[in-house]
């Protein structure tokens, strides 16, 4: 099995032991994404749908980092500390994605890294 490791300097570099992905077998497997600002490495202010922006615009860079778009990602995990959030993440997600739109799952989770209320990862079918 051969592994490759993704990185893009237009998301944020992994706070922990971690990449931000790496592509196997045909597949790129992304890292959580938190709505942190690549160039301070800091939460982006803001209400939550620019936080949840800021997070699509993060995978967005990962995913063209592996040659590829967010119309490549098959399966997103979405991971919310509230999810009365959801209809958002819908309204925010449509400006990311066409159709035929990925596999989706939203968690509500009690807390996430750096106190944020949104986090989300995913895999898309490297180019």
């Amino acid at each position: 099995m051969s592994r490759k490791v993704i990185h893009s300097d237009n998301a944020p570099a992994a706070i922990g032991t971690y990449s931000q992905a790496v592509e196997v077998n045909g597949l790129v497997f992304m890292s959580g994404q938190l709505p942190l600002d690549p160039a301070s490495m800091e939460i982006v202010e803001g209400d939550f749908a620019a936080r949840a922006h800021q997070v699509f615009k993060n995978m967005t860079a990962i995913c063209e980092a592996a040659g590829g778009s967010s119309d490549d990602i098959v399966k997103v995990n979405i991971f919310l500390t509230d999810l009365s959030n959801f209809a958002t993440v819908n309204e925010v997600m449509a400006e990311y994605f066409t159709e035929p739109y990925p596999a989706r799952a939203a968690i509500g989770v009690a807390s996430l890294p750096k106190g944020t209320d949104i986090e989300a990862e995913a895999v898309l079918a490297a180019r």
